[in-house]
């Protein structure tokens, strides 16, 4: 069975169209009007191993707050879309990514209670032309409409663009392992619950 969804979300502010396939090779196209986002978002896709197309237009007259932040809605809609009530995954992932100077873990659990816990600092405002503030906004809402509880820590580093990449690709394998099938839940949500 596909695992894959679209979401299509229209403001005042931006126009998004996300299409993810969770089983897919780490595929992207992504379009935002923000070139160090676009550059996070397809390693997202290539270490998380899902296809991802992206198609953002936001008011970047105004600032990239909106491009940013909606972006990460619709795409935590999208992967929540594609997983379908989180049955039959492993649900919860972790990694550690080192990135020269730089090291940063991840823990995710797939558990419907979205939740952020950010222990990230930058030592710049700014990577390229996006405000390192936006990636914190970026994550939370990932996490918020992909249901996500998400911890989120670089343990050490001095440059800003490893702090953030390395913070994309923790989540992007986290994620990796949390999505993927395990024939022990024989198809059914892993909680005792059952039912996430």
């Amino acid at each position: 069975m596909a695992r894959s969804a679209e979401v299509v979300r229209d403001t005042k502010e931006t126009q998004i169209r996300v299409r993810v396939d969770l089983d897919g090779a780490g595929a992207s196209k992504v379009t935002t009007g923000v070139g160090f986002f676009d550059h996070m978002l397809e390693s997202f896709a290539r270490h998380g191993g899902i296809d991802v197309e992206i198609e953002t237009r936001g008011d970047l007259h105004i600032d990239m707050h909106h491009t940013v932040e909606d972006t990460g809605i619709v795409l935590g809609q999208a992967i929540a879309k594609a997983l379908d009530g989180f049955k039959g995954i492993r649900r919860f992932g972790h990694a550690y990514i080192p990135m020269d100077e730089t090291l940063t873990r991840c823990a995710i659990d797939l558990s419907n209670r979205p939740y952020l816990i950010w222990k990230v600092q930058f030592v710049r405002p700014k990577v390229g032309e996006m405000d390192t503030e936006l990636f914190k906004e970026f994550h939370h809402a990932l996490a918020m409409n992909l249901g996500a509880c998400l911890h989120l820590e670089t343990l050490y580093g001095d440059n800003s663009h490893h702090i953030a990449e390395s913070g994309f690709k923790a989540v992007a394998r986290a994620l990796r392992t949390a999505v993927e099938i395990d024939p022990k839940t024989h198809g059914q949500a892993p909680s005792t619950k059952g039912v996430l």
